[in-house]
This record gives C-alpha cells, structure tokens and sequence, in this order.
C-alpha cells in the first residue's frame, strides 16, 4: 500500500509504503465502537454529588405536633417531598473507568487508521514547519494538499507555531503523534501526516496484535 507524499505547496514529491500491520487490518467496528465508549467513560470525572436528607441543613425537629393540626404529619421539613429536602437516589461521585485488553485498544486503532486510508482521507507531507504562527499561512497549506474539511494535524514534537497557527480554525486539531487516539481519529475527516510524525506511528503502534471479535 502505497501513498503519495506532498510538500507544503502541494506537489508530489515522493512515495511511501504504509505498513500493512496498521494501515491494512480488516476495519472492525464493534472493537472500534468498544474503544471510544471507554475513552469517553474515562474522560468523565465523576465528581457529581446531590445531598441526601442526611446531609442538607435544617430539619433537626419536628415541624408541627403529630396530632390536633388536621394537617398531615410530617418529621422533618428536609424530608425528599419538601422543597429544599434531600434527594432520593441522586447521584454521588463515581469513577466511570472502564478497562480493556491491550491487544484489543490496538486493533481499535489499527482499525481507524485503516478506515482512513481506504477512505482515501489520509494526507503525508514531507515536512510542516512555520517561521511564525500564520493562520493565513497554514490554511493555505491545508488548500494546497485538497485538505477541504476538518483536519486532525499530527506533530513529531511540540511545535508552537504550527499549534498557534492552527487554533483559530475551528475543524482543524494539532495533536503530538504520540498521543494518537480513537476518538480524534474518527470525528475528524482528514489526517494529515509529516513523515516524522508517520515513523512515530509506526514505531509506537507498529507491534504485532492479534484482530479479535472479528
């Protein structure tokens, strides 16, 4: 599998083989499914917190005497049925962690690098380096390489420039390549690569895992 590698002006300037362990694996959705409900599980805090009627203030005596009043008797005005009371079966913190096998996260990832290349939505590009932080510039590079809606970026290394250049547009997300995940990989169209940015991949995903559930 072979895709062409562009400069920053939109010219072909060399080819390059994908690896096929992680470009080419068959595209599995349930796993895929599985690996972004856990990330987003995970992103949860979990610090939620509604005070029974155990904890909410007040309440320490009955309101009125349990007879004589021909009102209904009550215990305590932070009772749930009271305004300002307690709640019932409210929620209080949490952890939402999930768990899943290794081997599993890789063939989620493989998968959406898969999809994104049979879908002809991967862009490599031999370098993106800025002088300085240009968004005029950089949008310009997106146009030269037919990049014509949202982008994910990924970067070698922090590189304050491009990330300052590319901030101001809404679509578009600059992400270190070591931090490749999921979620980005899906709710962006396009994935934009330099080739040091691509060897990352490579290197950090590049181990052998066995597909499962297929």
């Amino acid at each position: 599998m072979r895709l062409p590698v562009y400069n920053m002006a939109g010219d072909k300037v060399d080819e390059v083989e994908l690896r096929e362990d992680i470009f080419g694996v068959p595209v599995n959705r349930s796993v895929m499914h599985q690996a972004l409900l856990r990330q987003f599980a995970n992103a949860r805090l979990g610090t939620v917190d509604t005070k029974t009627r155990a904890e909410v203030s007040g309440g320490g005596r009955k309101p009125w005497r349990q007879k004589g009043t021909g009102r209904a008797r009550q215990g305590s005005i932070r009772a749930p049925h009271w305004r300002g009371g307690g709640i019932v079966f409210g929620p209080h913190p949490r952890s939402y962690q999930q768990k899943m096998p290794k081997k599993m996260r890789q063939l989620a990832l493989k998968s959406a690098l898969s999809s994104k290349v049979s879908s002809g939505q991967v862009v490599l590009l031999d370098q993106l380096s800025m002088g300085v932080p240009k968004t005029k510039d950089f949008l310009a590079v997106l146009n030269n390489v037919s990049v014509s809606s949202s982008a994910l970026v990924l970067l070698s290394v922090q590189d304050v420039n491009v990330e300052k250049s590319a901030r101001n547009l809404p679509y578009v997300k600059t992400l270190r390549a070591d931090c490749l995940n999921v979620a980005d990989i899906l709710y962006y169209d396009y994935l934009v690569m330099p080739l040091a940015a691509l060897r990352i991949v490579e290197n950090i995903w590049g181990q052998p895992s066995t597909p499962q559930g297929e």
